[in-house]
C-alpha cells in the first residue's frame, strides 16, 4: 500500500483526471501521518515539474527522509542522471520518470546502469483511446505521445526499468475503481512489479484486482480526505486475498 502525494509548489494537492487541483495541506505532515499509519512506501510527484523543466522536491524529500523509514519514490521533472543524483542525495530510494523517458528512451537504461533497475521506475500516464487500447501521455496527462502504453512499457522494461507506476488518467480522482483491463494488459506484458494508481474509492475496487498480478496500489484521495484509513484499506486488501503488512495499532 503506497501513499501517493502530488505536489505543486509547497502544497500537497489533489485533482480529478489530474486536473481541477485542490490544496490539501502540508506534504510533510501528511507523509509522516501515512508513514505512522503503516504505508509501505511514499510516492512524491511534482506535478508541474515537467512543465517548468525542474523538480522542486529536494527540500521536501530531505525533511521526509529524516522522519520516515520506508522507501521513498520521487517523480516529476527528472530529466538526467544529475537530477537522479540530486533526488538520491536528498533521501529518495527510487525515481519515477515519464516525460524525459519518452523524450529520450536511452535515459531508462542509463539510470538502471548507474543506480540499478530497482531505482528506475517507469511512470506511465495512460488514457484510453479505443477499447483495449491506451495511449501514453506526458506533462501530467496533458500531452499526447502517440505511444501505445503496453508496447512502451515492454520497451522500457527491456531497457532496464525495474518497476512500473501505472496511472489511469481516466480513473484518477473519480473514486469509481481502477482501469482493470489496462492493469491486466500491462501486468501480462512485463515481469516487473506494477503499481496501479487512479480510481480507488471502495473496498470492492480492491477485490476486483484479486485476479491480477499487481504488486502494489497507490492511494491518494481516500487518504487525503480521510475517507478511509490505511488500516481499513489494508484490511480490505487482505480480505481480497492480497498479502499485506499487518495493520498498525491506532
Amino acid at each position: 500500500m503506497i501513499a501517493r502525494l502530488d505536489i505543486k509548489g509547497p502544497n500537497l494537492i489533489k485533482g480529478v483526471h489530474l486536473e481541477g487541483l485542490r490544496v490539501v495541506g502540508d506534504p510533510n505532515e501528511h507523509a509522516i501521518r501515512y508513514y505512522r499509519e503503516g504505508a509501505d512506501e511514499l510516492l512524491f510527484i511534482d506535478i508541474v515539474a515537467s512543465l517548468y523543466q525542474r523538480n522542486n522536491l529536494s527540500d521536501i524529500i530531505k525533511r521526509a527522509a529524516d522522519q520516515v523509514y520506508v522507501p521513498i519514490t520521487v517523480g516529476g521533472g527528472i530529466r538526467s542522471l544529475a537530477d537522479v543524483a540530486t533526488m538520491m542525495l536528498s533521501g529518495a530510494d527510487k525515481v519515477a520518470i515519464n516525460t524525459a523517458a519518452i523524450g529520450r528512451p536511452e535515459l531508462v537504461g542509463e539510470v538502471a546502469k548507474r543506480y540499478g533497475s530497482q531505482c528506475m521506475v517507469l511512470s506511465v500516464e495512460a488514457k484510453r483511446v479505443a477499447p483495449g487500447k491506451w495511449e501514453a501521455y506526458t506533462d501530467n496527462g496533458r500531452e499526447r505521445t502517440g505511444k501505445d502504453v503496453v508496447q512502451w512499457v515492454k520497451e522500457a522494461v527491456d531497457r532496464g526499468a525495474g518497476e512500473v507506476l501505472l496511472t489511469s488518467v481516466d480513473q484518477e480522482g473519480t473514486r469509481k475503481g481502477f482501469d482493470l483491463p489496462l492493469i491486466q494488459q500491462v501486468c501480462a506484458a512485463v515481469n516487473v512489479p506494477v503499481t496501479a494508481s487512479g480510481g480507488f474509492g471502495a473496498a470492492e475496487h480492491l477485490a476486483a484486482l484479486a485476479g491480477t498480478d499487481l504488486s502494489a496500489v497507490a492511494v491518494a484521495d481516500a487518504l487525503h480526505w480521510k475517507r478511509m484509513s490505511l488500516n481499513e484499506i489494508k484490511a480490505h486488501a487482505r480480505a481480497a486475498g492480497f498479502d499485506v503488512r499487518e495493520e498498525v495499532p491506532e
